[in-house]
């Protein structure tokens, strides 16, 4: 029962509660008439603290689909927090006009935080370096429907995985099914931080700098950009933003139902010869984003 529960880290969910999420955006997908009227009367807030166009405009095409409306802010700059109020007291007053909220935020655990004040469902959009549960739904409900399974796959996971979000929840996500096995392909400077790997078994993965070498024995390849806003330096984000690049050449090597996604925005990691390969599944990965976020906004507010 996920009604009035809120969603900070893919751990909150069960194997089986997950499960229940990728039936009803199944159903969605199938039939979306059935459910364009059941959030009538719904308000969702989006309280983006940090710039977004994929996340926020996906949870509001979800809600404005099945009837309900959105409310919100883009920037902190345009909300009271300019003027100085607390997280704790802007999810308060939130909770005085809408149904459920959805909060992205620069600093890790801020998402975590607002939830305790908050009397009404709140979902983690992204905070900081740290989690990113409902692209990790994303991903997860991609995978499930392209393999038809979430166990029994290698992955490899490219390029900035120091401070991917969407890498870090991930992992944590498969690592609860049977016999995955993980590959983390990404230069010394932004490898897989040890709070992650010191959850896994030395059987579970191999780290690697070389993508061309690892191809042939992936079953999914997810890129990833090297985020700018994440670095302290110019010149040390300079050095480092194009130095994995996937393109068709190199997917010569690669197995021929080996599947590519990426969170997205890509910025050079994946040239766009790519795009026509069938193997590249990022633009519909996007799209399952929506159909996702339409089953949990109707499972924590408990409608059907």
């Amino acid at each position: 029962m996920l009604k009035d529960r809120h969603l900070i880290q893919p751990g909150d969910f069960t194997v089986g509660e997950i499960q229940g999420l990728f039936e009803l955006a199944d159903q969605i997908m199938e039939s979306p008439e059935k459910y364009m009227d059941v959030c009538r009367g719904k308000l969702l807030a989006t309280l983006f603290y940090e710039p977004s166009t994929r996340t926020r405009f996906s949870f509001e095409a979800a809600m404005l689909r099945l009837g309900g409306e959105t409310i919100g802010f883009s920037e902190p700059g345009s909300s009271s927090v300019s003027k100085g109020e607390s997280i704790g007291d802007t999810i308060r007053t939130i909770g005085c006009y809408a149904d459920i909220a959805v909060m992205r935020h620069p600093k890790e655990g801020a998402p975590l935080l607002a939830s305790k004040k908050s009397v009404i469902p709140l979902i983690n959009a992204g905070d900081g370096g740290h989690q990113h549960p409902t692209q990790t739904l994303t991903d997860l409900m991609t995978i499930r429907r392209y393999k038809n399974r979430l166990d029994n796959l290698v992955i490899g996971l490219c390029g900035d995985l120091k401070f991917g979000r969407t890498v870090h929840s991930l992992v944590k996500a498969l690592s609860r099914y049977e016999n995955i096995k993980f590959v983390f392909i990404s230069p010394n400077e932004l490898e897989i931080p040890s709070y992650i790997t010191d959850k896994l078994t030395s059987e579970q993965y191999e780290t690697t700098r070389s993508l061309e070498g690892s191809l042939g024995k992936l079953d999914i390849l997810y890129m990833t950009r090297v985020q700018r806003e994440r670095f302290f330096s110019e010149e040390e984000y300079l050095k480092l933003k194009d130095y994995f690049l996937l393109n068709a050449k190199k997917m010569e090597k690669a197995k021929s139902d080996m599947i590519v996604m990426h969170p997205l925005p890509r910025i050079n990691e994946i040239s766009t010869d790519m795009d026509n390969d069938d193997r590249a599944v990022y633009f519909e990965q996007a799209k399952m984003g929506m159909y996702i976020r339409m089953a949990l906004i109707m499972k924590l507010l408990g409608v059907e």
